[in-house]
């Protein structure tokens, strides 16, 4: 059946359609544009290096930085404080991760290539712990003891506890690293390490060779180590209440340092982990928060 209606169709109204449709799109992909240029910002990329205590964190830290700031890169690497330091001093970093203050060697070289000292962010607080195997029956050994393990003075486990005539294998971190240097000039005062001494490169490689080395000894953050024993240190556990109130006697400051003052989306991401959220991600790691966090 023939309709009753005649569409009419003029060119001049294709046209205008077309062109309106046209410039809907223009404006809506402006619009979305613009969205993302506020969202975003520019691209930024930060680089921290240096502790290998710190790096689990670090990258905790980073992942929940960058979730809440997609125009933000962190990339992170360990090595070591004194490799975090190096890097710094080269310009190969914005920040060092470091479990103990920086160095004068490493003050020379900042000021070199800065004219600065260096700057440093206190930002966690942790223990020392020394790391047994879990089928090792000590569970509690003096600094004294530590000491003369350590250099080489105490070689077998009979010589601490009788009855198990094993010998000691010692575990170390490198030169590089801070935790070596804490544990030397707090536990050794100074002396020299066994020098027959295994040598990990990472905390998590020390955990593995007291795993695998029924009667080794070796030391790492209080936030690592879960398959390992952390031994009582003159009757006092590793514990996040121990260190809170300074009953341990092996506890340390964790820093962020940085060339200068911090500026821009450094001092942004810095700022943020002094702040409730990047403190609650210290705890949730297994370090002790500079304050009680909610």
């Amino acid at each position: 059946m023939e309709s009753k209606y005649r569409i009419l169709s003029y060119p001049f109204a294709d046209h205008s359609r077309k062109a309106l449709i046209l410039l809907s799109v223009v404006v809506f992909l402006a619009a979305v544009q613009g969205c993302f240029n506020f969202r975003l910002g520019e691209p930024v990329v930060i680089r921290m290096s240096g502790s290998d205590t710190m790096v689990e964190l670090g990258r905790r830290w980073a992942t929940e930085y960058m979730d809440r700031n997609r125009n933000v890169s962190i990339y992170i690497s360990g090595g070591g404080t004194g490799a975090g330091f190096q890097k710094l001093a080269a310009g190969e970093a914005d920040i060092v991760m470091a479990s103990r203050i920086i160095q004068s060697n490493e003050v020379r070289d900042l000021a070199s290539r800065y004219g600065t000292i260096g700057i440093a962010h206190l930002v966690a607080k942790d223990a020392l712990s020394i790391y047994l195997n879990r089928e090792n029956p000590v569970n509690n050994l003096s600094l004294i003891h530590l000491q003369k393990i350590f250099t080489g003075e105490i070689r077998r486990w009979e010589q601490i506890q009788p009855g198990i005539a094993d010998s000691i294998l010692v575990v170390l971190r490198p030169a590089t690293s801070g935790t070596q240097w804490y544990f030397r000039q707090v536990v050794l005062k100074d002396s020299g390490y066994l020098k027959s001494a295994a040598i990990a490169a990472t905390t998590n490689e020390v955990i593995r060779l007291i795993h695998e080395h029924p009667f080794s000894i070796g030391y790492g953050g209080i936030g690592y180590g879960r398959d390992v024993k952390h031994c009582l240190i003159n009757g006092i556990a590793p514990t996040v209440e121990n260190v809170q109130n300074d009953r341990y006697p092996l506890i340390r400051y964790l820093y962020l340092y940085t060339s200068d003052m911090p500026k821009g989306e450094v001092k942004k991401f810095i700022d943020w982990i002094m702040q409730a959220d990047g403190q609650q991600i210290v705890r949730e790691a297994g370090y002790i928060a500079l304050w009680p966090t909610s």
